[in-house]
């Protein structure tokens, strides 16, 4: 059995395959997923797993490069802004909402958790390793 924290097999599965700035995008129950961009649905209900919380896992194997937030996160919800700010210390770029779910096309995947909360959604942009 799998040993690393990382145990949701699709998840798992994305995360290894990802090169140099490959994007995989974490979000809000909410947030529509293009045609095509493969959905990993780890939503149970209202709140579960948070997007935090998921991404927390996703980082304990996946090397991050940069992230993208949704501009509105900022006034919309600042409290989840601030608790993304304390997990993740690569840069954080600002995109309008628009085009972060115009983005995701090109993204590996869109992980899809049990958040409600506005505009929680975060675009990953793999790293490399040394």
């Amino acid at each position: 059995m799998k040993k690393t924290t990382v145990i949701n097999s699709n998840l798992s599965r994305v995360i290894a395959q990802m090169g140099h700035y490959d994007t995989l995008g974490v979000g809000d129950a909410g947030m529509p997923v293009p045609v095509g961009t493969e959905k990993i649905d780890l939503a149970v209900t209202n709140g579960l797993p948070s997007l935090v919380d998921v991404v927390k896992n996703i980082l304990s194997e996946l090397q991050l490069q940069e992230v993208y937030l949704a501009e509105e996160i900022k006034t919309e919800n600042p409290q989840q802004l601030a608790a993304i700010k304390e997990i993740i210390d690569v840069p954080i770029k600002f995109i309008p909402h628009d085009k972060m779910k115009a983005d995701l096309s090109n993204a590996k995947a869109f992980v899809r958790t049990g958040e409600m909360t506005p505009y929680a959604n975060i675009i990953l942009v793999s790293g490399v390793t040394f």
